[in-house]
């Protein structure tokens, strides 16, 4: 009977980290630059429905798309560079398979503007976004490929799954902590301290631009997770017993930083484009700070 209770606890705190970590996923991902805007408008007694872009690589202009309602005759895409006093410029936008499309010009990486849309139709004049200065912010990036991305992405959330996990065995197993403590610091390490790096230096020309060197937030939010779990490691040892009960109060404070770090939007205060340094002549990799 007893093995059999203790099955089940094990059963049921990996869906409880599952479903945690899958939350964590759903939730950066809606939070992150990555994910479009979602909105509508009503025109004609119709409503439409839009998806507007906030990321794109450096090296193709910026699809922004509506859809196209037969009552509107024209409309047009403005923006300007972000964070700078310059005014916004309009483009047209142009009719293509049912959509009214403009481009916005491709930026240097980590470079940003803010741009919003307006359409000229029978039932009036439409901004979108709706509310007056609520704009659209896009940042342009390198191309990460796939092979250093991918794994990136799975060891990140492979560490969270094991670090809810191990956060929970210290709570209701403690005598399973340590596997798990050692396998979240791997896949951390490897997806966040070697192939972080990686994808930020194709996205944005640098491998690392929290402490020491700037104030990347995602950068430092990986480096206080990483040091909170090699801290955990390192109290838990390897096999004794007394570096195992000294562990257990390490690892759950580690597991709740994890948690709170998550609860942290993506991207947020990241690379940007520095447009000021980029008019003074500085190349376009030397003027990335973060915003």
């Amino acid at each position: 009977m007893k093995n059999n209770a203790e099955k089940a606890l094990g059963v049921t705190l990996w869906i409880v980290a599952l479903l945690l970590m899958c939350s964590a996923a759903i939730y950066q991902r809606m939070t992150g630059p990555t994910h479009k805007l979602r909105g509508s408008f009503e025109e004609s007694g119709q409503i439409y429905k839009y998806r507007l872009l906030r990321s794109e690589v450096t090296t193709t202009d910026a699809r922004i798309a509506l859809p196209a309602p037969e009552s509107c005759g024209s409309g047009q895409l403005w923006y300007k560079r972000y964070a700078t006093s310059a005014g916004f410029s309009p483009l047209p936008l142009h009719a293509d398979q049912g959509e009214l499309v403009g481009w916005l010009p491709a930026q240097p990486a980590a470079g940003k503007l803010e741009y919003f849309l307006t359409l000229e139709c029978a039932g009036g004049r439409h901004r979108i976004p709706g509310e007056e200065g609520e704009n659209v912010i896009i940042r342009f990036r390198g191309d990460v490929p796939l092979y250093v991305l991918l794994p990136h992405v799975i060891f990140m959330f492979f560490s969270v799954l094991f670090g809810i996990r191990c956060g929970l065995a210290a709570l209701f197993e403690p005598q399973r902590i340590r596997p798990l403590a050692w396998i979240t610091f791997a896949g951390m390490t490897l997806g966040g301290m070697i192939l972080g790096p990686l994808v930020q230096k194709y996205a944005f020309g640098a491998f690392w631009t929290g402490v020491p060197f700037g104030y990347d937030l995602t950068d430092n939010k990986m480096l206080i997770m990483w040091l909170v779990w090699l801290a955990a490691c390192a109290t838990l040892g390897f096999k004794s017993q007394a570096g195992q009960r000294a562990g257990r109060p390490a690892v759950i404070a580690a597991a709740l930083i994890m948690i709170v770090v998550y609860l942290i939007p993506h991207s947020m205060h990241g690379s940007q484009l520095d447009y000021d340094k980029l008019d003074e002549g500085v190349p376009a990799s030397d003027a990335i700070g973060t915003g």
